[in-house]
């Protein structure tokens, strides 16, 4: 594989009405996303709601997608944790079922110093053939993986990509001017996926692309193509449902908007809730305005 493409989607993990995952309309959900113009996604982050899926039910996720997309996108594993020892072992897991990379996210909670996220993702990356996209989300995991970390990651071959969210550019900035040329930076945040574009970024690993995925990509490939102008023009029309997508806690905005726009993937599992009639209202009013519904 040689990269991780322009613009992923961290899917959402669809429930029944019981909230079991509900595997079928995963199928429908990764075509549609694949259809819109996903190079790949990402399943079981935390808009899949990770820390609320077994074991099993990740795998079976990274299954039933792998076989209704595989062909068409890359199927990238969140298998990333605050244990290296059970990371380690979903990832092999992930690599026996055939994914095409996998997505560690930053230990959360146990706050490791710098040296032990080293550690802990090179232990990982080292037992895995795939390709490694690292996670810093500080905003979740109340730990940031600076820059000079990174760096040092960036040397192990198989560690190709950062998933950057923590809302920093220099930080982004400071990334790109010291890693090995082919290591692809992503912007978390979809409103910053243009200024991190102009950094040194690669894509967007993307929440709203579940509802605005072709005018997401066609703003990514503007950019990289030379095209700044049409890119800003789509960043500026895009931007209120960059915002309005995270008008509260990630994914409870997104699967509302799905189910807004007719892809009903279901409800969301404790200790997560529903949109309240007000923020419901709001999502709605952009969905509108960009002519989405």
């Amino acid at each position: 594989m040689q990269g991780f493409g322009k613009m992923l989607t961290a899917m959402v993990t669809p429930f029944d009405q019981k909230l079991a995952v509900d595997y079928a309309k995963a199928k429908v959900l990764a075509k549609w996303l694949v259809d819109t113009g996903s190079d790949g996604l990402v399943l079981a982050g935390t808009t899949g709601e990770s820390p609320n899926l077994t074991v099993e039910e990740k795998l079976k996720l990274y299954e039933v997608v792998l076989e209704e997309v595989g062909d068409r996108a890359l199927v990238v594993a969140g298998s990333g944790s605050n244990s290296t020892e059970q990371s380690v072992e979903l990832t092999k897991r992930a690599e026996e079922i055939g994914v095409h990379g996998i997505m560690l996210v930053g230990p959360y909670y146990n706050k490791p110093p710098q040296e032990g996220l080293y550690q802990h993702f090179r232990t990982i990356a080292q037992a895995t053939s795939l390709p490694v996209m690292v996670y810093n989300v500080p905003s979740r995991t109340s730990s940031n993986i600076l820059p000079a970390t990174i760096i040092r990651l960036a040397q192990i071959p198989n560690i190709r990509a950062v998933k950057e969210s923590s809302g920093n550019i220099d930080q982004a900035s400071e990334i790109a001017r010291s890693v090995p040329d082919g290591f692809q930076i992503f912007s978390g945040d979809d409103s910053l996926t243009m200024p991190l574009l102009a950094v040194g970024g690669a894509g967007i690993v993307s929440v709203a692309s579940h509802v605005a995925g072709k005018l997401i990509k066609e703003m990514v490939t503007a950019f990289v193509s030379g095209d700044p102008q049409k890119a800003t023009a789509l960043h500026l029309k895009l931007y209120p449902l960059f915002k309005v997508v995270f008008v509260t806690t990630n994914p409870i905005p997104v699967k509302t908007a799905l189910r807004l726009i007719g892809i009903d993937v279901g409800g969301l599992r404790l200790p997560l809730v529903t949109t309240t009639a007000a923020e419901e209202a709001a999502i709605t009013a952009v969905l509108k305005e960009l002519e989405l519904i």
